[in-house]
């Protein structure tokens, strides 16, 4: 975001079970549903509201990502531009593609090479040659906003491009599902309309920073973005590498409900009890799982294993609390101090962790 934009918006904020969202079904003939590209008169800006501002500011640098496979149109999705040549969409959205064209603001058409993708997190980097002057890059936010903040979904759901919906941040850290068994860690919450195109369109806050990139949508009202802080880790890596290695502590977990507490004896429900420690793998030999189960109000629930309550210094109440510091804080290869109970003691054991095996 150039000098100008970054002052127009700096006062906005203040005056104002999931299925995949992306992959829209294309046209019959494989073209945008929607050919309306350019923004109408703009009036006074004085006047508009701030979803107006953000969104006249924001939406040069959203774009409609087409995909073609061999046998003809496939899906299509929605994107942003992340520098001066790469551009940030879902993974899911390119998956199984052989040609990615990008329809800009404006209605230019450009071919984009996909020069990384990360299944594990849902994200994918594009490279356009061409990117418009007038699609500049979108900043991220520096810290999470918290639950309440005002945002706007920007994409192209049902082809129909150029599209915005508003709400609020209505949760932070959720985990998503992702390949494998495997989580997408510190995923936020919206209530703002996600619907199939919007995948990999920016949901931003009222002063134009991205809070994350749009992932799924489902019920009514619960839309999911990946992070910021998980894409502006992630992306970069996409561009110089091509691939993401994610830490892998190697452990199956399940929560400390009351039942799990009241069978392994533990004075309240807190932590995450280590279920299995998967064979060969980084917590193998040095963390616990579980021995056996046992039966309480009809409900088999795991006995002695390793119940994590800490990690790095940082306590673990939940999975989310343990997935995102992994996912944010650590890399292959790191030694981590994870703080357990273990037969009715709190220990601190060491942990090389590992990167997770391909999907």
């Amino acid at each position: 975001m150039n000098t100008s934009r970054r002052r127009f918006l700096a006062g906005l904020g203040s005056a104002a079970a999931v299925a995949a969202a992306g992959c829209a079904a294309p046209t019959q003939d494989g073209s945008a549903a929607s050919t309306a590209t350019t923004e109408p008169a703009v009036g006074n800006d004085a006047a508009a509201s701030p979803y107006t501002r953000v969104y006249r500011e924001t939406i040069p640098s959203v774009v409609l990502v087409r995909v073609y496979t061999e046998d003809g149109p496939g899906g299509q999705g929605s994107g942003f531009v992340f520098d001066g040549r790469h551009l940030v969409t879902n993974e899911h959205v390119v998956d199984g593609g052989s040609e990615v064209r990008i329809r800009f603001r404006e209605g230019e058409w450009r071919v984009a090479d996909v020069v990384g993708t990360d299944v594990y997190s849902d994200l994918a980097v594009l490279r356009v040659s061409d990117v418009p002057d007038y699609a500049e890059p979108l900043p991220f936010v520096a810290s999470e906003p918290p639950v309440g903040t005002r945002v706007v979904a920007l994409g192209a759901p049902f082809d129909l491009g150029g599209s915005v919906s508003a709400g609020i941040v209505s949760g932070q850290d959720r985990g998503l599902p992702s390949a494998n068994g495997f989580t997408i860690a510190d995923a936020v919450q919206t209530d703002a309309a996600v619907n199939p195109g919007n995948s990999g369109g920016p949901l931003v806050t009222l002063d134009g920073d991205v809070v994350g990139v749009i992932n799924s949508g489902g019920g009514d009202n619960i839309g999911f973005a990946i992070s910021a802080a998980l894409t502006e880790r992630v992306v970069p890596t996409l561009i110089q590498r091509g691939r993401y290695r994610h830490s892998y502590l190697g452990v199956q977990l399940q929560e400390v409900s009351p039942l799990v507490a009241e069978a392994n004896e533990l004075d309240r429900a807190r932590g995450i009890i280590i279920v299995r420690a998967v064979d060969g793998g980084p917590a193998d030999g040095t963390l616990r799982g579980s021995d056996e189960q046992t039966v309480i109000n009809g409900v088999a629930v795991p006995v002695g294993g390793d119940v994590v309550v800490g990690i790095g210094g940082t306590a673990v109440r939940t999975q989310a609390d343990l997935g995102s510091y992994l996912a944010l804080e650590t890399s292959p290869g790191d030694t981590v101090s994870v703080t357990v109970l273990r037969d009715g003691t709190e220990e601190t054991v060491e942990v090389t962790l590992d990167a997770r095996p391909t999907p």
